[in-house]
């Protein structure tokens, strides 16, 4: 989160966030959004869900002027309090909630006789008009307060909103029962009304709306609280996100444990980590050795082991033994930090299809006011009485509130997103969403993305005679003194198979051929060193091997060829799993990959893949994505390192693994935070999830007001019902973007 000002990347002038106060529906937030922009060189994105503005703004600009400019069109404004202030955001919009619960139920207590008086002949003794009036007059001047004053301050600026409806609709209703009952019949001892769910018809001086003003202002009212707590149901997941950190932390000072608040903690400080603790912040592990707990960060939930030189993560948890970690990165620099700020930045974005709303709903409002007016003209010209032309107008005014249309995409975005943190599938931007329904190819780089990048141990070929055990004791005693990946993948494999491996004596490395070493009485060479005849077996699993593409090398001992070790890059084990869950989601799978041609098929063919693309300069890859859009595909590009930054880009989709480089995930629309092709398949399905939300949101919020309107007009909905329905309208929507909350991964990992 932006505790102020900072350069944008890739931009030449600055960002900041800012928390907007007093918006009450998405024609708000347009407003703020077109102040600001008024600013010469100013760009803003607000969002009504988040209650948050992005700016963009020269670097010669007072940010203040930002403030300034939001507060002179009615609102209030305020860069985020830095975040080791005692008051959370959280905090703040628990206060929120509670003020309007409070204000909720006072309104209902009021409300409710009224209503039941009002619908039920029978209970209106002599003079129930009068308890009414008094118990309506506070609900509608103190419970709507918030709308009248928002409409007001709306008013005075020369703009309209939601608040404009609710304020018009309710006052009108509650100054009609009141002049009705000072200057007209329904004062009178004995006066009696029914209710009707549409409306009636009359002189309009002997009815009274008492119910309808009081109904209206606590419908609505209920329909906020219940938005307001919707809201931060769905921004939990980015709250839990940030709350995963660590509080303390056991640091090294001067040989001794000293524990100190995390904040404090500096690059290079060495702390200790004990069994069942979080780490404290991204480091490199200097002494131990664990199992990491990666879940909460990653969504993989068997443990990793790490010991000494290996990279581990904050806010993830030791499960194994004692560690001290290094730390390399503190604060805002930290991978859980990253993730909550692409969080935070996605949900704050628009999706195009929410720009088309924000243009609608700036005009909605005028246009209802005219309709409202248009339907009283209407009803008294047909000659339908004032009662009924009066009902009628103000059942247009409140049923045309477009509350769930200002809902219908931040709510999806704010829980899809934070729903993928959760999984370790950061969405960047809410145009990627646009982005995922159109792909039907998808570009997978092999090395580090369908492969694990490193060499390993994939076959030992033995002469007759040989011994396996003792091939391997030999072979991995000798390279483990070696630093070449090749050795280090014998050596590793070897450990793995055989256990503790012996001491060698006498190593030597001949450049560019192999090793040499005494192990346990034997001269050994490992490589090209050994030039005599090769027995058959082994010149033909040499040769094998080699069409293969993979690495063979050749395991000599007292002057005798004995064995051919055969070394390659592996596929991860859920790569072609992975494939085929692309497949299954209408993607073409295509790999791409600088190795030789043999290599490339030879995966391919191991994980499904029919389409490759081999010996590709990493300048080349680029075109490449280029050269298949031109075919008329939409393509995704998945990969992992530098030289596929500029294919990330260049590609319709981008999607980073998250263990590559940070030039790579730069480029990427989508960062995957665990090293599993399967977070892709997982990518594209709660992205193309989410925008079906959207759409089904927008359908409804769209359909229900384009029904409702004719109906009201018509003199077919009482308008406290109207107010009900509007109510239920907007909770439908949240309702139906909180199921992105269930939304679980193709395969557990």
């Amino acid at each position: 989160m932006s505790t102020g000002a900072s350069t944008a990347p890739g931009a030449t002038g600055q960002q900041v966030e800012l928390i907007i106060g007093g918006m009450t529906c998405v024609s708000c937030a347009n407003r703020v959004e077109r102040k600001l922009g008024k600013l010469d060189g100013v760009t803003a994105t607000v969002n009504y869900a988040t209650e948050k503005a992005a700016v963009s703004y020269p670097a010669e600009l007072d940010p203040q002027r930002l403030i300034d400019q939001v507060e002179a069109a009615g609102y209030t404004a305020a860069v985020p309090a830095p975040p080791d202030e005692d008051t959370s955001p959280d905090d703040a919009e628990q206060d929120t909630t509670t003020a309007l619960r409070d204000r909720l139920i006072t309104t209902a207590a009021l409300s409710i006789p009224v209503i039941v008086l009002a619908m039920v002949p029978a209970l209106q003794f002599t003079y129930w008009q009068w308890i009414s009036l008094t118990l309506a007059a506070p609900v509608v001047v103190m419970g709507g307060a918030p709308f009248h004053r928002a409409a007001w301050t709306n008013l005075r600026h020369g703009a309209f909103t939601m608040d404009t409806l609710v304020s018009l609709g309710t006052l009108a209703a509650f100054l009609w029962s009141l002049y009705a009952l000072l200057f007209g019949t329904a004062g009178m001892p004995g006066m009696t009304h029914d209710f009707d769910f549409s409306t009636g018809s009359g002189s309009g001086s002997g009815s009274i709306y008492l119910e309808v003003a009081a109904g209206v202002t606590m419908f609505i009212l209920a329909g906020r609280y219940f938005e307001a707590r919707s809201k931060r149901r769905a921004g939990a997941a980015l709250r839990a996100l940030l709350e995963l950190g660590a509080k303390d932390v056991a640091v090294l000072r001067d040989g001794r444990e000293q524990r100190i608040p995390t904040d404090q903690l500096a690059v290079g400080d060495r702390f200790v980590v004990r069994p069942g603790e979080k780490i404290a912040t991204d480091g490199i592990v200097d002494e131990g050795g664990s199992a990491i707990d990666t879940s909460m960060v990653t969504g993989e939930s068997v443990p990793v082991e790490v010991g000494p030189g290996d990279s581990v993560v904050g806010a993830t948890v030791n499960a194994g033994g004692r560690l001290i970690v290094r730390a390399t990165r503190i604060g805002s620099d930290t991978q859980l930090a990253q993730m909550a700020r692409l969080v935070e930045e996605a949900q704050t974005g628009k999706a195009a299809v929410q720009r088309l709303v924000d243009r609608i709903s700036a005009v909605f409002v005028p246009i209802v006011i005219v309709l409202a007016v248009a339907t009283l003209v209407g009803w008294l010209l047909a000659g339908g009485g004032a009662d009924t032309a009066f009902t009628a107008a103000v059942a247009v005014l409140i049923i045309a509130c477009p509350c769930a249309l200002g809902l219908a995409t931040p709510t999806a975005l704010l829980v899809g997103t934070g729903r993928g943190a959760q999984l370790g599938v950061l969405i960047k931007g809410p145009e990627v969403l646009e982005s995922t329904r159109r792909i039907d190819t998808v570009v997978l780089d092999k090395t580090g993305t369908v492969t694990t990048g490193q060499m390993s141990l994939v076959g030992v070929h033995l002469a007759d005679g040989t011994d396996e055990m003792q091939a391997l004791r030999l072979a991995g005693a000798a390279e483990h003194a070696s630093e070449h990946p090749i050795a280090r993948a014998i050596a590793l494999g070897a450990a793995q198979r055989v256990g503790e491996l012996p001491v060698a004596a006498e190593f030597g490395n001949v450049e560019g051929l192999g090793v040499r070493a005494t192990v346990e009485g034997h001269q050994v060479s490992i490589g090209r060193i050994f030039d005599g005849a090769l027995p058959d077996a082994l010149h033909e699993a040499k040769s094998t091997a080699e069409r293969a593409g993979h690495t063979a090398v050749v395991l000599a001992w007292d002057d005798a060829a004995r064995a051919v070790l055969e070394i390659a890059d592996t596929v991860k084990p859920t790569s072609a799993e992975a494939i085929r869950r692309l497949r299954g989601l209408g993607l073409r799978p295509v790999l791409l990959t600088g190795d030789n041609e043999t290599v490339a098929r030879t995966v391919a063919a191991e994980v499904g893949i029919d389409e490759v693309i081999a010996e590709v300069l990493p300048q080349d890859k680029a075109a490449v994505i280029t050269r298949l859009q031109g075919e008329g595909r939409a393509v995704a590009m998945v990969g992992d390192g530098i030289n596929d930054a500029a294919a990330l880009a260049r590609a319709d989709l981008g999607l980073a693994m998250g263990t590559g480089t940070d030039v790579a995930i730069e480029a990427s629309d989508i960062t995957l935070v665990r090293g599993d092709l399967r977070a892709a398949v997982d990518a594209v399905r709660l992205s193309r999830r989410t925008l079906r939300t959207i759409k089904g949101n927008l359908f409804w919020a769209f359909a229900y007001n384009v029904a409702a309107i004719p109906l009201a007009a018509a003199g077919m909905l009482n308008p406290m019902i109207a107010g009900a329905a509007m109510g239920i309208s907007s909770a439908f929507v949240v309702a139906n973007s909180l199921r992105l909350r269930r939304f679980h991964p193709t395969t557990p990992a």
